[in-house]
């Protein structure tokens, strides 16, 4: 990994310097500029960052739990391999367990609140998908637009079970390309105009085919 590649952290960055720094090295492994079974060495990255190892000892902890990098003892963190084939069908079969049912008692249960929120997440999307930085802004907001979801069904535990899986992180290291897929802001405005509705069996069907038709995309990677 060529560590001027990363960028430097602006003085206006530290006053959320440990969140600053899992953000660029977050960004960095998700598309590629840290490749995949990167060594990671973090007396380089502190002096790369100009901070103490504390800060990024705890990034590194971090991109541990999301899956992103792996410690191994008495040689420091390498970054992960990216999913293989199976990893990725087996991914793929919890979210259709776990989020078609959700959209459908998000359907039931949203607030007005939810549903201004899903909404935003839709205009933000559209105006995002032809920017320069389209990847950054919408990868995040395909996050956000998930986790709203859950929160809208009123479900804890299914919510917690999605975020652990962290599935979003590998699906989108996976597929990175630099743009993001059109096709995807409009398989989200249909989920969340079968939730703003109220209509659970159209919720349903809706994050199904998304869900669906996101697992041809990816797979076409090892194609």
């Amino acid at each position: 990994m060529a560590m001027d590649q990363l960028p430097a952290l602006g003085q206006s960055a530290r006053v959320m310097l440990g969140d600053e720094i899992y953000g660029l090295l977050q960004q960095a492994i998700m598309d590629g500029t840290i490749p995949p079974d990167a060594r990671l060495n973090a007396g380089e990255l502190a002096r790369r960052f100009d901070v103490s190892p504390t800060p990024i000892r705890e990034a590194l902890a971090r991109l541990e739990s999301d899956g992103l990098v792996d410690k191994h003892p008495l040689k420091g963190y390498r970054t992960t391999d990216l999913l293989s084939r199976d990893e990725l069908v087996d991914l793929f079969e919890l979210r259709l367990l776990l989020e078609p049912g959700g959209a459908a008692r998000a359907a039931q249960r949203r607030s007005q609140e939810d549903i201004d929120v899903l909404r935003g997440e839709i205009d933000l999307a559209r105006t995002a998908v032809d920017e320069d930085d389209a990847y950054a802004v919408l990868s995040r907001h395909d996050v956000r637009l998930h986790d709203r979801v859950f929160v809208a069904a009123r479900n804890e535990t299914l919510r917690l079970a999605y975020a652990r899986a962290h599935c979003h992180l590998h699906t989108f290291r996976l597929a990175y390309t630099g743009s993001y897929v059109p096709d995807t802001v409009r398989e989200h405005a249909a989920i969340v105009g079968a939730i703003a509705a109220g209509d659970p069996d159209a919720a349903e069907g809706a994050m199904r085919r998304h869900i669906e038709q996101s697992q041809r995309r990816l797979l076409r990677v090892f194609d």
